[in-house]
This record gives C-alpha cells, structure tokens and sequence, in this order.
C-alpha cells in the first residue's frame, strides 16, 4: 500500500535566486538555510516520487488560458527563472493515474506535457529538491487570477490524492510550496500581515488545520496568503497533523515561512504563542482587494510581460530596441511609456518602484512585479 512518508511546506520567495540590493542578505539565508534543512527530510524518508504542490505567477499560463488545478505530465518537469533552468524527471505512469482517478472523483483537472514552471519550482528545485534524482509530479493551483478555488475544495482534492496514493505501491513526499502573507506588485507590498500569519502558524502547530481551511479565498487575498491554497492541498492529504515551525522570516515585504508535517518528531522550537485570533486582523469581507482581473485593453501589455518572463532573447530585445519590441506588441501610448520601466530598473535599489506605472495602465500586479524582476539582472548589467 502506498504511503505519504514526508509532507511540508515551503517559501519560494523569487529574491532568494535574484537577490536584489533591497532584500537583507542574512534574512535570505535563513530562508535557504531552513528550505536545505527540510531538504534533509526527503534523505530522512527516501521518498520514490515527489508529489509538488505549486502555483503560477502568470508564468506559466497566460491569459489565454487559466486552469483552476493542472497536472504536469510528460517525461521531464522544466522549470526557468532568472537565467536559470530546471529538469526534473516526472512519474509519467503516476501523473497519468492521478489524472485520470481525480477527473472520475469528480475535478476537472487540467493536463499538461509542455508548460514550463516559474519560480514556484524553480525556487525550491534550486535549494530544496537539489540534486536528489527523485521523480516529481506537478501539480499546479490558480492562487491568483480569481475566481479561485477555496481552502476546503483544495482539501478535498488532497484527501482525494491521498485515497490514491494508498492504493498504489510508491513511498510519497508531498510539498506544498508558497506562502506566508505578501502583496506582490500592490500598494500593500511593503506592509505583509506578520501578525496574522503567527496566528496561522500558531493554529497549524496545534493541529487545527480548520483555521486555515475556513479561510475564503477573498480573506486570504486580503491577508496576502492566497498561496495557502498550496498548502490547504497538503492538510487534506493528511489530515490534521501539527506541524512544527522551523523558520519564520519577516522580511520587508514577505513573511517566508517553512514548516515540516510529516514525519513527526520532538518538537525543537516552542509553539506559536499567539493571544487574539487572526493576530488582530480585522477582515472587510468586501470581496477581492489585490489581485483581479485586468482589462481587456490591457491585453497586449500583459501578454508582453507573460512572454518575457521565460525569454531571455526578448528581454535582450527589450534593453536593445525596446521601441521595436514596443511596436511589435501594439502598446498604447501610457502603456509603452510605462512598460519603459523593464529598461530603468536596473539602476534601482527597489525593483517594486516601477510596478505602480505599469498597474495604472492595466497590467497585472503579479506580472509586472515578477517581469521586473526577471529582466532586473540584465538591466542591471546593461547600465554597467
């Protein structure tokens, strides 16, 4: 009978690859520090396939098509970020089952042999996965274009993974990758809600995982925790385990969290010691406050910031002519003129400076932020 032998959840905070000038290089390695230790608990269990529980940041799957939940399948799982590029073996003959088995249970699982992952995976194959040759599955959760699946319905699709597992033969780990509360290309990006993720943390240590999956996906874009989704995919799976705590780090605008749920063991680090419940945050309930929909005006410019985040020609292009680049994708006047920023950034300390011109003329948060940061290396090179 097959098994969930490890289960954990990670930060996958782009700045730790990129790390720009505006990120405390001590705060970074405490994250790849605690990501590297819950890399030795795949040592610990040896498990035969990797279950990855991952999402988009408008990387891999652009505005012509965005599914709630995808299974990557295919021999190799590629993954690119920032000049850097992945290849992770795939269980082909699981992918497929879990496909098939999940779409009879009832999800309309999307499938998929060719996307290329973003940072999500890039993030943890490069400090977490390694290089242990352990074949992994992907699969992928719409945490950012609403409508969004909720926290229940992301549980129910991992008790559903879980129920399969058991009836195959394989040792699983399943990793859960994103989190804690950051605002990404908003006006919210420097100010996360620390204090709710300690009630978070808090409430997953004890066990009661309910906290989370109450959660509705509008208070969880409000808190900046949309990626528990992930997360919620995992407790489902297995259940209202406590968790432990190995690093939690706040920095300027993201609370990097690393937690370990499977297996158990003494616990290292005291409880979560939190007195007012969701830390004192007081929700609006007025919908979704962060990420929504762009307007169909915006189309060309979106599409421009989706197809240089895996193109490091046309970012090139982009430092070398952007006017022709600019042309070829049909931007407006205000649009060209803010999309001028993927040049300027180089030159700056804070990279997010430039993200709010590109929203007012319609971009995305999310894909302005990430595009910035993606030709930010180059840029920079490019001014020097």
């Amino acid at each position: 009978m097959g098994e969930i032998v490890a289960a954990f959840g990670t930060v996958h905070a782009p700045q730790l690859i990129i790390r720009p000038p505006d990120e405390d290089p001590q705060m970074l390695d405490a994250s790849i520090a605690a990501m590297r230790e819950l890399g030795t608990i795949l040592d610990e269990t040896n498990p035969e396939v990797i279950v990855f529980l991952g999402s988009d940041h408008l990387e891999t799957f652009s505005m012509n098509c965005i599914p709630t939940f995808a299974i990557i399948g295919g021999k190799w799982a590629i993954a690119e970020f920032a000049g850097r590029n992945y290849e992770l073996p795939i269980h082909t003959e699981m992918a497929e089952d879990l496909l098939g088995k999940l779409i009879h249970e009832g999800f309309d699982v999307a499938y998929s042999e060719n996307a290329v992952l973003g940072h999500t995976y890039a993030v943890p194959f490069e400090y977490l996965i390694g290089k242990r040759n352990i074949p992994i599955i992907p699969l992928h959760t719409n945490v950012y274009m609403p409508p969004l699946p909720t926290a229940e319905r992301c549980a129910s699709l991992g008790r559903a993974v879980a129920k399969i597992i058991r009836g195959r033969g394989e040792k699983v780990a399943v990793i859960a990758s994103g989190g804690m509360s950051h605002y990404p290309g908003t006006s919210k990006y420097s100010k996360p809600e620390f204090e709710f993720d300690r009630w978070m943390i808090s409430q997953l240590e004890a066990g009661n995982t309910d906290a989370v999956l109450n959660l509705t996906p509008e208070q969880l874009d409000e808190t900046g925790n949309t990626e528990m989704l992930n997360w919620s995919i995992m407790l489902g799976a297995i259940g209202p385990v406590p968790g432990e705590l190995l690093q939690y780090t706040p920095t300027w605008h993201h609370g990097h969290c690393m937690m370990r749920f499977v297996p158990t063991r003494e616990r290292r680090r005291p409880v979560q010691q939190v007195s007012q419940r969701y830390g004192g945050f007081r929700f609006k309930n007025q919908g979704f406050q962060f990420y929504k929909h762009p307007p169909a005006s915006a189309q060309q410019l979106n599409r421009l910031l989706f197809d240089l985040r895996q193109n490091m020609p046309l970012c090139q292009r982009i430092l070398d002519n952007f006017d022709e680049v600019a042309d070829e994708y049909k931007l407006e006047p205000e649009q060209r003129k803010a999309a001028r920023g993927l040049i300027e950034v180089g030159g700056t300390r804070v990279v997010s400076e430039y993200v709010p011109a590109m929203v007012e003329v319609g971009a995305h948060p999310l894909s302005a932020l990430m595009s910035l940061l993606t030709i930010y290396p180059m840029s920079r090179k490019a001014g020097k």
